[in-house]
């Protein structure tokens, strides 16, 4: 049944994995000039960037795994420092789906960091442990190639000389990407084993437009959340803007929040520890997986910390 379950999330992707426009890249061009010049700023920044073990408790490392040679792993470096605490699991769509599984290593590094496995597919191609710029196109992924970090992961859980080895919590599970990779979250919510949900500046089109031939891609997919869903948008500036207010203006089963920070498509994933974009992440994965009430006051109440962040615009549906 599961394979079955797979096999259509695939299908999907093949024409979902690339509605979000422009896919090449997750911060595109954009009329406003000191925002484009801060974008481009960041994207140059990014590519010469250490690597960051996270501000988390527990120090993160970047890594290919023999297991998993197609994607890229992020975890605490000392697994054994976890003690009796369990590893919680957020696999990663990439912006323009693309196969390079560093693309988000700032963000995806902070969120390893508070004890996580977090997985991107697509091998390391830019930034520290990159093999030189061959030139060739870069290639894409599928909603598939998201999953398939979750059945590693969980597959790992269970392997007895691995060293996830009974460090893993398969309650805590959630998926996250960003403009194309979004679409492949949005998808992968589907998935029974997905705990918590987090949209990065992206949104299926309103008049469910498909660049692609082949499956449609259309609002039909969220009626397919069966947990809590975040988007964070880049503000109006941002292109996947309408896509994602129209997608939570739809949105009525499931508690949703949409938070919104005036940096853009790109985001914050770019900046160290992933800017203050990953701490939000980080706050609603503790809150939705691990029940942590701390993190939770990020969001909810009259005084939430985004409500009284005056750079932050949010709205909230069935969250207190």
């Amino acid at each position: 049944m599961r394979r079955a379950a797979m096999a259509g999330l695939a299908v999907f992707c093949a024409s979902a994995a690339f509605a979000q426009v422009p896919p090449p890249d997750i911060a595109p061009r954009t009329t406003d000039p000191a925002l484009r010049a801060r974008e481009e700023a960041v994207r140059a920044a990014f590519a010469t960037m250490p690597d960051t073990p996270g501000t988390g408790p527990y120090a993160a490392i970047k890594e290919s795994d023999p297991g998993l040679p197609h994607h890229t792993v992020y975890r605490p470096a000392d697994l054994d420092a976890l003690g009796a605490r369990k590893l919680g699991i957020i696999v990663w769509g990439n912006g323009g789906c693309r196969d390079d599984g560093a693309a988000a290593r700032q963000h995806l590094a902070e969120i390893a960091s508070h004890g996580y496995v977090a997985i991107a597919p697509g091998e390391i191609k830019s930034g520290p442990g990159a093999p030189p710029q061959t030139g060739q196109a870069e290639g894409k992924t599928t909603t598939a190639d998201v999953l398939a970090g979750l059945d590693w992961a969980l597959a790992e859980n269970e392997r007895r000389d691995s060293p996830y080895h009974g460090r893993i919590d398969p309650r805590l599970t959630g998926v996250a990407g960003t403009s194309c990779g979004g679409l492949q979250a949005i998808q992968a919510a589907a998935d029974p084993r997905i705990h918590a949900v987090i949209v990065h500046n992206s949104g299926i089109f309103s008049d469910d437009r498909n660049p692609e031939t082949g499956a449609p891609v259309d609002k039909s997919l969220l009626t397919r959340f069966h947990t809590p869903v975040l988007y964070i948008l880049g503000g109006k500036s941002d292109v996947a803007y309408p896509n994602g207010a129209d997608d939570f203006r739809r949105l009525a089963h499931v508690p949703a929040m949409l938070a919104s920070l005036d940096v853009g498509h790109g985001g914050t994933l770019r900046e160290k520890n992933g800017g203050p974009v990953a701490q939000v992440a980080v706050d609603w994965f503790e809150w939705q997986l691990r029940g942590d009430q701390t993190a939770a006051q990020t969001f909810v109440g009259a005084d939430c910390g985004l409500c009284k962040d005056s750079k932050w615009t949010i709205e909230r549906k069935k969250i207190g």
